[in-house]
């Protein structure tokens, strides 16, 4: 594929969408029978459409690439020709791993700002990926982390399961929002897949972190601040975070707890009871 022409002006976002699925399926995906966990109906679309459309909405991002599912999948099921078909995203084959995945899409996309999201974020709006881009854009750092206050989010879903990254002042979710603001930026993904390459020698990913930074935090002593200030030596590029004050930011479908929560928000939102 080649790369997509730099046509748009230079502070608008091209996204790259994660779509990749395991080998032999997720959990999910299994116990729904499907082939791709993002080809879930979600009140009546596809996980994988509203993810585009909401994207095709929104005034801060035109265009980019929905990496993945691979190509067997992407081929055997027309909803993603059809949900591609009249929008300005293409598809691209995934690698191994959401970050090396991210990574082949940032550099095939090979445009500066990009925003990195994924596939299964049924419940992002047009509104939160403006305001988290906007915000983004206003921090003079390589790479934009979107964290949401783990209290929102555990006072509107007190029954949803998520996983909470603990500081010395505050806990937060994360938000599957990325932004790489900079050529430079490219290297947060790039660590992000070294860890991932890692993941069964714990050892390995820890000696990447750094003993320091790990100890810290495990004892509750690192802030966000110092977190975001260690990555940044760690990858070799800035760091700096955006805090999302909506809950449903945190709320990705990869599970059937969390489609049953996505499609009670979303039927509510149209006025229709949940069956």
């Amino acid at each position: 594929m080649e790369h997509l022409p730099n046509a748009v002006p230079p502070m608008i976002f091209k996204a790259a969408v994660l779509a990749g699925e395991r080998p032999g399926g997720s959990d999910f995906s299994r116990e729904l029978q499907l082939p791709a966990s993002v080809l879930v109906d979600v009140a009546g679309k596809t996980s994988v459409a509203r993810v585009i459309e909401t994207l095709e909405s929104s005034q801060s991002v035109k265009g980019g690439l929905l990496c993945g599912p691979s190509e067997d999948i992407y081929l055997a099921n027309p909803e993603f020709r059809r949900v591609l078909e009249n929008s300005a995203f293409h598809w691209l084959a995934p690698e191994t791993g959401p970050s090396a995945s991210a990574l082949a899409a940032i550099k095939q996309l090979d445009h500066f700002p990009a925003l990195v999201t994924a596939a299964d974020h049924a419940l992002l709006t047009a509104e939160m990926v403006d305001d988290f881009c906007s915000r983004a854009r206003q921090l003079e750092v390589d790479v934009v982390v979107g964290l949401v206050p783990y209290a929102l989010v555990q006072s509107a879903f007190p029954e949803s399961k998520r996983t909470v990254s603990r500081f010395s002042n505050g806990r937060y979710c994360g938000s599957n929002l990325f932004a790489i603001l900079t050529p430079k930026g490219a290297a947060a993904p790039a660590f992000w897949s070294q860890l991932e390459a890692e993941r069964k020698r714990p050892w390995r990913m820890a000696s990447k972190i750094g003993a320091g930074t790990l100890m810290r935090y495990l004892l509750g002593r690192l802030s966000l601040e110092n977190a975001m200030n260690s990555l940044s030596e760690i990858m070799g590029c800035t760091v700096g975070s955006v805090i999302i004050e909506n809950p449903r930011a945190a709320v990705d479908v990869d599970s059937v707890d969390d489609l049953r929560l996505a499609e009670k928000l979303l039927l509510a939102d149209q006025g229709m009871a949940v069956k």
